[in-house]
């Protein structure tokens, strides 16, 4: 059975007319759960501050606990400040961390929020307070649950923050393929970076990726790989730049499990970004992001 993660009713109260879909996560629970019943649902807990504080600095920690964050901060950030914010960016990034538990036991597991990889040690960006895959890697590390960790992140943006918080960190390694000319502007090294042009597609996408995932399970020899699964490389997003299909995305997915399911890692999800001009493609792509991963590892 493949448990799911959910944070969608910790709703953050946004101004009229920001950018940010937050209905996607009501609509991507409401879809996983009719194509995928009999899956176990999870309230997932907030991550512990021991936690948090393997990947985060703990004065910037206490400023976005304690609501004095500056201006430029929050400029930063994308998001006002709330008591909601905190409250579901720690629930994220504990999902991803007992979504990572959950795959070791199951083999796959998924978190239908998370991806904030932007986050930084000491800094926010981009919508991402608390950068969930670092603290979860480094968690897993600690209490030495893996040894060797992959971080697959196919957003369309660069994981930036995931790259600067594990950099020094042999024992996990970071993969991102992204648009080169998309943000952030300034990219940080991963272990393995792949940048592609605007308007890429679905075969010199794949080609890609394919190069990148023999590349890096050949270099980590991971036992557990955390994907960060963006919807937004979607020709239809509107900051993604790329022009994958759906079908482009659902293929992606299958390509990044069947190489785990070939090396014998288990599998913790997290969904990431996605700005697709009707808010039901987001959310069908990242349904199709947890049903191929089940279809793929957890059957």
């Amino acid at each position: 059975m493949m448990e799911i993660f959910y944070t969608d009713h910790y709703v953050l109260p946004l101004p009229p007319g920001h950018f940010f879909p937050m209905e996607k996560y009501r609509l991507l629970r409401e879809r996983v759960a009719a194509e995928l019943p009999g899956m176990r649902w999870t309230d997932p807990p907030c991550v512990h501050m021991n936690d948090l504080l393997l990947a985060h600095d703990s004065t910037y920690a206490a400023r976005v606990l304690n609501g004095t964050m500056s201006d430029a901060e929050i400029r930063r950030l994308g998001f006002p400040w709330s008591q909601a914010l905190v409250e579901r960016s720690l629930r994220s990034s504990g999902a991803t961390l007992e979504a990572c538990l959950s795959a070791l036991t199951h083999g796959i597991a998924v978190n239908l929020a998370g991806g904030t990889h932007h986050a930084f040690r000491d800094a926010a960006e981009g919508y991402c307070l608390f950068n969930d895959a670092a603290i979860a890697a480094l968690s897993m590390l600690k209490h030495q649950k893996a040894r060797r960790i992959l971080i697959v992140d196919t957003d369309v943006h660069q994981g930036n923050g995931t790259a600067s918080i594990l950099a020094h960190e042999p024992r996990a390694f970071t993969f991102s393929i992204h648009g080169a000319r998309n943000f952030p502007l300034r990219k940080e090294v991963s272990d393995l970076d792949i940048a592609l042009p605007d308007g890429c597609g679905d075969s010199e996408y794949l080609q890609e990726l394919e190069r990148g995932l023999v590349d890096s399970f050949e270099r980590s020899r991971p036992q557990l790989v955390i994907h960060v699964s963006g919807a937004d490389p979607y020709h239809d997003d509107r900051i993604g730049r790329l022009a994958l299909s759906k079908e482009g995305l659902a293929r992606r997915d299958a390509l990044v499990y069947q190489h785990c399911r070939k090396h014998g890692c288990a599998v913790a999800v997290c969904m990431a970004g996605g700005y697709s001009r009707t808010v039901s493609d987001t959310a069908e792509i990242h349904a199709t992001t947890a049903k191929t991963a089940y279809e793929v590892i957890g059957l």
